[in-house]
């Protein structure tokens, strides 16, 4: 914290963790500027930023003993408010701003027509940068602010906003986008997203001295000032951003406090597709080629892929097929044409896609099954950002040549896009698709009972954190089925909990597309880890193909659409003669449902102690009546 001497800020913290209270008021008196500017960038409005601070600090005092080291105390205020910031945002329908028209107007003085055409100018790009970063989502301004002005490590962001360091650095990457877009509507170049950057940092700044000291560095977003500005001579926004740039390097320019109390909504802003989105695939060849797998966490977790094959003249390499946490592409060479799909990949003789971090007992299990080589090499994999490459006749085949641990590796070019400049670009994804989620219902049987159900799914894993899975099942006068991002448990029919599992058990046998593997592979790979045999059947030449999953205690049997890479319904058959169907529908358009799908609750999870999962088979043990009942 550089704007406090650390000896005599820990000293003075040391002083308020023990009561005094002198300390703890002027220890609150320092702080106060500084976390009204960190909350004012993320919220853009004076009063909510007052408030916030005020509570902040409420709070700060009564919890004060929960502070474990003083040389920690900005981070851990700084956490009170951003959940603060955080609440604020989720209790609001509609998100709304104030505008920036509250700097006083410039008064150009008669001595220096330069320094009057200096203030004017400068005056015109405040209201520019103010305007593009008003416009960008909460969520936006809140990483911008953590990593450009806080100096916020990746890890230290994710750790706050409670997500993976990998999440934190795409979502960086995306606020830069998102403001470079809104700058651009107005003039401004490439380059001047670190100017703009800067200049909002010194006007929100909390004084002139720290308005001084702010500085974005080239590094931080991967860009320069210099030569975006350079670029820009001889337009209006080339006499702008010079101008400024003269401003920027003298020093302090200070926001005042913002008290205009005008409002206005704005509306929510809405993704737009641009190369770097997805491609599915129908299938790879067989001739020499490279395939890419990324593990952004750990093997067994998601896990994004790129095909590098040779061009239409088998001359030079290119990328013919990426999957990254954003879509799924498929590069046609002969048409220079790159086509966003709804699925991922699959093989087109429909046997399994094998994966390197599979462990050995799986890749045994799928080779007997499929008759097949065990696919590539095994590789161990411990830890997150681990990129594994195999080279070699087809991927079957192939051989591990390269396992490097690369944290920010969907940030380079090479896992946005890399196809050759003026490719055409065809996007064939459904809305429900291109929205990178949805929600789904279900309905059927279960013997002679009635089964409904309802869901969310997100399609890619950019949408995982803020749309996460969940999936509520009820058979008629019988059991509940809750599975969300805290816990997995089962109801009786009168609201006590019979079981507990871990989240995401009643997931298993169905479609993770978020995970980065088809509906297809999901299924069969869930059953082999279990050692389930299975057979795949073509059911025709639309697309859609049968999964038979063999029990020892019945079958089930998924009907899984490949273009869209959803499965659309589930027979379960028991030894017995016992039966049951669930059928899917996946609503294209959200906008009027809301209320119908809202996430269902757990009440009660910790009354009971977590059994094993059901696994694959559980819609056997819903039929079976064995849900909810020790395995």
């Amino acid at each position: 914290m550089d704007w406090m001497g650390q000896r005599s800020y820990i000293k003075l913290v040391s002083q308020a963790r023990r009561g005094d209270r002198a300390s703890m008021d002027k220890l609150a008196g320092q702080v106060r500027g500084h976390l009204y500017a960190y909350v004012y960038r993320i919220v853009l409005r004076d009063d909510l930023a007052q408030d916030i601070v005020q509570e902040s600090l409420l709070e700060m005092f009564k919890i004060f003993g929960n502070l474990e080291r003083e040389d920690r105390f900005w981070p851990w205020l700084r956490g009170i408010a951003f959940n603060k910031i955080r609440r604020q945002y989720t209790k609001q329908q509609r998100r709304r701003t104030v505008p920036m028209s509250s700097i006083p107007e410039p008064a150009l003085g008669a001595k220096s027509s330069e320094a009057g055409l200096a203030n004017l100018v400068t005056e015109e790009l405040k209201q520019i940068v103010l305007a593009s970063m008003q416009k960008l989502k909460p969520q936006y301004r809140k990483v911008l602010s953590m990593r450009c002005y806080e100096e916020m490590e990746y890890s230290e962001i994710a750790e706050l906003m409670g997500c993976s360091e990998l999440s934190a650095r795409v979502m960086f990457c995306r606020a830069k986008k998102s403001l470079q877009q809104h700058l651009s509507h107005n003039g401004l170049g490439r380059g001047a997203l670190v100017m703009a950057l800067v200049l909002f940092g010194k006007m929100t700044a909390p004084t002139e001295a720290a308005a001084a000291n702010v500085s974005v560095t080239a590094a931080t977003v991967k860009a320069g000032l210099a030569a975006g500005v350079l670029g820009m001579v001889g337009s209006k926004t080339a006499i702008v951003s010079l101008t400024t740039a003269g401003v920027l390097a003298a020093g302090a320019v200070v926001l005042p406090s913002v008290t205009d109390k005008r409002a206005e909504n704005v509306s929510a802003e809405k993704s737009s597709t641009s190369l770097p989105a997805a491609g599915s695939m129908p299938g790879i060849t067989s001739g020499s080629e490279e395939l890419w797998y990324y593990y952004p966490l750990k093997a067994g977790g998601p896990i994004m892929m790129r095909l590098v094959a040779a061009d239409s003249k088998a001359k030079q390499p290119c990328c013919t097929r990426l999957q990254n946490e954003r879509a799924n592409y498929s590069f046609d060479t002969r048409k220079n044409t790159v086509y966003i799909e709804n699925a991922r990949m699959w093989r087109t003789d429909l046997r399994v896609w094998p994966l390197p971090g599979d462990p050995d007992r799986m890749r045994r299990f799928i080779s007997k099954v499929e008759g097949l080589h065990e696919g590539p090499e095994q590789v161990r994999l411990n830890s997150g950002g681990s990129l594994v490459i195999v080279k070699g006749h087809g991927h079957e085949n192939g051989d591990v040549v390269e396992v490097t641990r690369h944290r920010s590796v969907l940030d380079e070019e090479f896992f946005i896009y890399s196809w050759p400049d003026g490719t055409r670009v065809v996007d064939n994804r459904d809305a429900m698709h291109r929205r990178g989620w949805t929600y789904f219902s279900l309905e059927g049987r279960v013997g002679q009972d009635e089964v409904s159900g309802r869901g969310r799914i997100p399609f890619v894993y950019s949408t995982c954190l803020e749309h996460s899975p969940w999936l509520e099942l009820k058979v008629s006068g019988g059991l509940k089925v809750v599975d969300n991002r805290a816990d997995a448990c089962v109801y009786s029919s009168d609201g006590q909990m019979l079981a507990r599992y871990e989240r995401g058990s009643f997931f298993a046998g169905l479609a993770r597309p978020w995970m980065g593997i088809h509906a297809l592979d999901t299924v069969r790979r869930d059953a082999a880890a279990e050692q389930i045999w299975f057979e795949t059947e073509q059911l025709d030449a639309a697309g859609s193909v049968r999964v038979t999953l063999r029990g020892a205690r019945g079958n089930i049997v998924y009907t899984i659409n490949l273009e869209n890479d959803v499965i659309e319904q589930i027979e379960v058959s028991t030894g017995d003669g016992r039966k049951a169907e669930l059928r899917f529908s996946y609503i294209q358009d959200v906008s009027d449902v809301r209320q119908e799908f809202v996430e269902p609750r757990i009440i009660g999870a910790f009354t009971l102690s977590k059994q094993q999962s059901p696994g694959v088979l559980w819609p056997i043990h819903l039929v079976e009546g064995g849900l909810g009942k020790e395995n």
